[in-house]
């Protein structure tokens, strides 16, 4: 039988893939690309790009398009025996990765190109990515000796092993836990919206009454409005002792023992390296010139905020007291703040949510998304989808076809959690014209429930724009060089600009007249409810900026101070971390980091500030819209052409300043934020 997987494909087959295509479809990619390289090295041809690097890079997309699906489906629709396939391929990937990045006479070859006189007639993206080849090679030790190399390869061949086991526990330990309660006074003071969510889940489950399940759309609706303390307690209590040695699973799905090892082996990794540290090495292809630049970043913009955040929490421990509640307890702190929310503006999320239907929210993404960006977006039938949830769309600009995405809103058993944007196929030039650009965008809404369609909350609302963001910075790429098309080849610490900068448009009232439209009768957002809204956008921001800078500060500190000598206590060091940053409560059996998968099973490792970072680069930019009209089309098509468009074909802050005319300024982010007054200086 033929494997799906070696065809081309402009799409992922997904109906044709099965189990045992995996590890022989990725173990021939591999080995066929070797020999190709070979080839290639063998060639008595003076290097080019075209008789070199254009078929390497065919090749390399080629193993991409296959691993692809897999990769995707592992995290979506997660299964014992594609989980198995799944790890099996890792190692493969790993030391082929290894293998080229230390291939001595490929770094040549790539060296000769960049020192020969056919380097300067190459255009902007060719010359980047060869530059940053070279970079790379570096980076991955091709002038290590033989032995160094060897270590080299197995850290990364185990730490591939346990960031995948990491994030296993993690899925695996939510999966595991449930409470069934038969009595719908144990849920007083949930909306309709969440106790019918509830009710669907145990039907699925052939139960009557209710299903709770550690799922973001389950947990977060008993946290924000559950009358019942002592449920709130429980289930705070199994959230964030999730794949730890605490918990009503303690111990079964522990991530203890991977973090430390997973943070011991990127030490010696930058060491061998000649970095000082792991945080060294990650901001060594980042915008941030140095670790101790991130650190007093951090530090700066706590020192800016924790005031305001103080103020904000004295003011719900008050509050919380007059409702009898002396002692604000963490599972407290959602409830009591939701209420406080609703005192003082009269809002809450469940009041947005019938005017926020699925399908009208991304219509008015779409027509957001046309008019900054002059393109039209259409769904497709006919194409091979890996679930009925699922939707595919095509992106149009100017009526020619440039890019495609899939469409995964709900959350389902056996699905990570979270909200992601993945590429599944990257815009690059082929021998047979422009390969066009296909992205996923995943969430994890509540789905439909019962003849009620999906409704979004406002913060649901932001997550699909800040997808979105991730999505058009992949699909409006004008670049053809996969290194450094679309997200490729950009810096980390600015990949969340264009994702971050979406989101505005969720608090603009003439974007909102379109996004929104209430479910039943169409109406939209009314005016009162907008005014609330935008009232209470800023409500508790500084507790939030702290938060974010709490993770930010530990993952930051966890790479850049751990040493051999003194290895560190992971939970020593977060519990210092919460002294200086928190202002909220934090349980003692809190094990936060043991889920903590942006660091141990992401690309956020020592990067996790990148969303601070991001966030003053995309609060200026919207400040430019702000001054010269949100849907100013000069405007947005001065961002498409300058950032959207440029992919990593230049460095971040060259594209930041052309798209600006200045360097970045703190002062937008300050003030959208509502942590300093409009106009002021600090």
């Amino acid at each position: 039988m033929s494997n799906p997987l070696l065809a081309a494909h402009t799409l992922p087959p997904f109906s044709q893939i099965q189990i045992e295509h995996i590890q022989p479809a990725i173990s021939e990619l591999i080995e066929r690309n070797k020999r190709l390289v070979a080839e290639r090295l063998a060639n008595p041809e003076p290097i080019s790009w075209n008789n070199f690097i254009a078929p390497i890079e065919q090749a390399d997309d080629e193993l991409a398009q296959a691993w692809s699906p897999i990769g995707h489906l592992n995290g979506v629709q997660n299964s014992d025996a594609l989980r198995d396939a799944y790890n099996a391929c890792l190692p493969l990937l790993s030391q082929y990765g290894t293998e080229m990045g230390q291939n001595q006479a490929l770094f040549a070859a790539y060296q000769q190109l960049r020192d020969s006189a056919e380097f300067a007639t190459l255009n902007q993206a060719q010359q980047t990515a060869i530059d940053h080849a070279l970079r790379d090679f570096r980076m991955a030790g091709v002038d290590l000796p033989d032995a160094d190399k060897q270590r080299y390869g197995d850290i990364r061949k185990r730490l591939s092993e346990l960031t995948s086991q990491f994030g296993e526990h993690v899925l695996d330990a939510t999966q595991a836990w449930r409470k069934h309660i038969t009595e719908e006074s144990e849920l007083a003071g949930l909306p309709d919206s969440a106790k019918g969510l509830l009710q669907q889940l145990a039907q699925q489950q052939s139960l009557d009454g209710y299903l709770i399940t550690l799922d973001f759309p389950a947990y977060l609706p008993i946290m924000t409005y559950a009358d019942n303390r002592e449920l709130r307690q429980e289930l705070y209590h199994a959230f964030v002792t999730r794949a730890s040695d605490l918990g009503p699973n303690a111990g079964q799905f522990d991530n203890s023992d991977i973090m430390v090892e997973i943070v011991a082996l990127r030490h010696e990794l930058a060491n061998l390296l000649g970095f000082e540290n792991y945080a060294e090495y990650s901001v060594a292809t980042k915008m941030a010139s140095s670790g101790q630049a991130v650190i007093d970043f951090l530090s700066d913009l706590a020192a800016r905020a924790k005031p305001q955040a103080e103020r904000e929490f004295a003011e719900l421990q008050a509050f919380a007291a007059e409702r009898g509640c002396p002692q604000l307890e963490p599972w407290d702190v959602t409830y009591y703040s939701e209420q406080l929310r609703q005192q003082r503006y009269a809002i809450s999320q469940e009041d947005i949510r019938p005017y926020l239907p699925v399908n009208t929210v991304l219509s008015g993404l779409f027509k957001t998304s046309e008019r900054l960006f002059g393109i039209h977006i259409e769904e497709q039938d006919n194409v091979d989808l890996y679930h009925p949830d699922v939707r595919f769309f095509r992106v149009y600009k100017n009526d020619k076809a440039i890019a495609g995405f899939y469409l995964d809103l709900y959350a389902r058993p056996k699905k990570r959690g979270g909200a992601w944007m993945d590429d599944c196929r990257v815009r690059r030039q082929t021998v047979d014209g422009i390969q066009l650009p296909v992205a996923y965008l995943v969430c994890n809404f509540s789905p439909a429930v019962g003849e009620t369609p999906a409704l979004l909350t406002h913060d649901e609302l932001t997550t699909l724009f800040h997808e979105f963001g991730h999505g058009l910075h992949h699909m409006l790429t004008e670049i053809d060089v996969a290194a450094v098309s679309g997200i490729n080849g950009v810096a980390w610490d600015a990949v969340e600009l264009p994702s971050q900068f979406l989101e505005n448009w969720c608090y603009e009232p003439d974007a909102l007249a379109y996004i929104s439209g209430h479910y039943l009768t169409g109406e939209p957002l009314p005016q009162v409810l907008l005014d609330k809204l935008l009232a209470a956008k800023n409500f508790q921001s500084a507790m939030m900026t702290m938060r974010q800078l709490e993770f930010s500060l530990f993952d930051f500190r966890l790479h850049h101070e751990y040493t051999t000598d003194k290895p560190i206590s992971i939970q020593t060091l977060i519990d210092e971390v919460r002294a200086e940053m928190s202002v909220v409560p934090v349980a003692s059996f809190n094990r936060f980091q043991h889920s903590f998968s942006h660091i141990f099973a992401g690309g956020y490792a020592a990067g996790y500030y990148s969303y601070k970072w991001a966030e003053v680069l995309s609060a200026d930019a919207f400040a430019c819209f702000e001054e010269e009209g949100i849907f100013n089309t000069d405007t947005g098509e001065r961002f498409l052409r300058e950032i959207l468009s440029q992919g990593g074909s230049r460095e971040a802050a060259q594209l930041f300043e052309a798209f600006r005319g200045r360097q970045p300024n703190v002062d937008a982010l300050l003030r959208h934020s509502g942590i300093i007054e409009s106009g002021e200086r600090t």
